[in-house]
Order: structure tokens, then sequence, then C-alpha cells
């Protein structure tokens, strides 16, 4: 501070947190309001009761010996059943707890604290929802008493299309699903991903989507690039073009024999730890019109009983995935985060 005059230290200086008045801006920057790429994709459904449960059936093979005598009496019996399948329900959670007096006041950003929190753990519980679908768990099924529902995460539905580590799966003995194991940790490569979307068709599905967390779809992407990749050459515009360049630094669409996947980035979804203990994603290959997130009780907001001097909510969702066909679907397990992809 300045001995000559009074200056702005001085005044910081005052006694008890000085006479400047604070200058914040009134407005609050969040860079974690994203998108839910999943659970945007597919379907929503309803439920009416805590084990939702709906049927698979498929067409028989071809059968290129059927051929009928004219006249001839008929015999045997095609008709078919049918799988009955299902996954439990899951609870989710926030409480919000603001007291009278933080509702009344002055804070910077919003105009009511109750109302702020609110939107916010909303926010929240979406997200978790969004990254527990994609979760590897088993299903469990509420006890009532000390074991919460948990549905079975996409992970544990995908038995017919596993590549890495040992398939989940339905269990049709006890109803639930099973949580896949996972192995050592390995690249992608591009031969998996077209074997994997090549066995979806086969099976009757039309996958048009990849998801797989950030790192692994730039490393895809990186490799596309490369003169290792099997795709079709770039090619340049040679003529002139009064529209600015563009320089492209990624493929977010790959065209296979057997289907075109759109190359989707998930922040939600989490890694996991392989064989080793090291950190490792899945890639799913997916067709959407097959999954389905279902609802029992929607999202909502519920007054909770008044203990002293504050606003009790409670934010709950009850929902399940419904994994309407698994041959729809593959997964390409315990992928490196970092490996560059390879053919």
């Amino acid at each position: 501070m300045s001995t000559a005059n009074l200056d702005s230290a001085d005044l910081k200086a005052a006694t008890y947190k000085g006479l400047i008045r604070e200058d914040v801006m009134n407005r609050i920057f969040d860079i974690s309001k994203i998108p839910l790429p999943f659970t945007d994709l597919i379907g929503t459904d309803t439920h009416t009761n805590e084990y939702a449960e709906w049927t698979l059936d498929t067409l028989a093979t071809p059968d290129i010996t059927n051929a009928a005598i004219d006249g001839a009496d008929t015999t045997g019996n095609n008709t078919v059943i049918g799988t009955r399948v299902g996954n439990h329900s899951q609870i989710s959670t926030k409480v919000v707890r603001v007291s009278f007096r933080a509702d009344a006041s002055d804070v910077i950003g919003r105009t009511k604290e109750t109302g702020y929190q609110i939107m916010r753990r909303q926010q929240e519980l979406r997200r978790d929802v969004e990254a527990i679908c994609l979760t590897n768990q088993a299903s469990v099924a509420d006890n009532g008493s000390n074991v919460a529902g948990k549905i079975g995460g996409l992970p544990s539905w995908l038995g017919s299309h596993n590549y890495g580590g040992t398939a989940g799966g339905y269990d049709g003995s006890t109803g639930l699903t099973v949580a896949r194991i996972a192995t050592a940790t390995r690249a992608l490569t591009e031969t998996l991903v077209r074997d994997a979307v090549q066995a979806v068709y086969i099976d009757g599905g039309d996958p048009s989507v990849l998801m797989t967390i950030p790192g692994v779809v730039r490393k895809f992407s990186e490799y596309l690039f490369t003169s290792s990749a099997r795709v079709a050459t770039l090619v340049a515009d040679q003529g002139k073009s009064t529209e600015s360049a563009t320089a492209l630094g990624s493929v977010n669409v790959f065209v296979t024999d057997f289907g075109t996947l759109k190359m989707v980035p998930n922040r939600l979804q989490k890694t996991h730890v392989d064989s080793g203990s090291t950190q490792v994603a899945d890639v799913f290959i997916l067709d959407p019109s097959y999954l389905s997130l279902s609802y029992m009780k929607g999202y909502r907001t519920e007054d909770l009983a008044r203990t002293g001097l504050a606003e009790n909510k409670l934010m709950s969702v009850d929902y399940t995935l419904k994994v309407l066909t698994e041959k729809s679907h593959a997964i390409i397990g315990d992928i490196s985060t970092t490996a560059a992809v390879t053919l």
C-alpha cells in the first residue's frame, strides 16, 4: 500500500473484511450439463410390477428341404411359444435439505436456493441412470430389508455376441442377469468391430451405433486416417471453391458391409477394472430399436416431513432397462483406453 495516499489496499485492510464490496458475477458456469447419449437414443416404456417381463421369439432357420406332395396329409407342428425374460427395477434417489434462512438469502446465480438445488439434483439423477444402464451389474431383487433392487445393466445381458472375457446373460432358472467377467486389457481392432456387426446382422439385427468412452472413439477415428485402415481413400476437391476450406480431423461414421455405424462418445459411460487391475472400457454395437428405458414411477419430487427450520425434498425414479432382444447388440469388452487401434 502507498504511504502518500489512501488506496484500495487501505480499504481492503480496514477492520473485519475491509470496505470494498465483492465484485462477483451473478451467474453460475457449468460444464457438466451434458447430453445423455444412451437414454436419449433408446425408447421409453412403462411397467407395473417390480419385475418387468417381456417375451422373445425368433424365426426358424430357413428350411431348404421344405417341399410337400400335392394332396398329402399334413404332419408335424411348427408353433413356437417363445421365451419369457425380465429385469428388476431399481430406485435411485437424491435428497435436498435447505434451511428457511438459506432459501430467503440473496444468493449468487439463482433467485431461490431450494429450486436451484432441486433442478441440479434432478440433472444428477438422470446422469446416474444413464451410467447405471451401461454398467456391468447383475440384476438383483429387492428383499424389502437390506438388499436394494438393481437393474441388470446392458453388459450383463449381452451373452450371444460377447467379444472378450466371459459373457454374461439372462439366467432363465433364476430370472436374473449375470455380470460378464473381464479378462486382460487389449487394443480395439477394426476386425473386432466388423465381426461384431456381422454377427448381429446375421441374427437379424440392424446395428447403427458404436458407443464407448471418448478416448476409445478418438483412437478409432485416428486409426481410420492411417494407411492400415481398410477404408476408401479420402478424395480431395481439386477444383476452385469460394467456400472456406475445412480441415477434417475425425471420422464419426463407419460404413461396414452389414450396417452404417454412428460413433457416439459417451462421457458418462464408466471404465472398469480388468483381471490385471487395469482400467478398461467396453465398446457397444447397438440396434437402438431393441432397447427401452422403462419406468414404474418416473422422475418426481416429493416433500419430506419437516423436522426443523428447513425444506426437505426427495427426488426419485423407479426404472429398469429392457433389452428387448440381446441378439440385436454386441459388446467388445476390456478395451484399452490408451492403446492405438489396429487392424
